[in-house]
């Protein structure tokens, strides 16, 4: 099982788009700072989290919301998810 995230900054006005298997540690990583992309944007919050059960269909909806039209999609999201 494969999950699309959408992660934003609560600080600063960034939108992370990730795929990952286990969802709870990728979200953990992420706050901890261990991902050098996303640090400096730290806390975050989910604002997305959607399900797959193969890794071609994860990816092509994870390339899809890093598009224009994503991004404008997850930023018209007032949605938190509590993992």
């Amino acid at each position: 099982m494969y999950f699309v995230y959408a992660i934003k900054s609560e600080k600063r006005n960034y939108i992370y788009v990730g795929l990952t298997n286990n969802i709870q540690r990728r979200f953990s990583d992420h706050n901890k700072g261990y991902n050098r992309t996303t640090k400096p944007y730290r806390p975050f919050k989910l604002i997305y989290l959607e399900t797959f059960d193969t890794r071609i269909e994860a990816r092509q909806k994870e390339k899809y919301l890093k598009t224009t039209t994503g991004k404008r999609f997850l930023r018209s999201l007032n949605t938190i998810i509590e993992i």
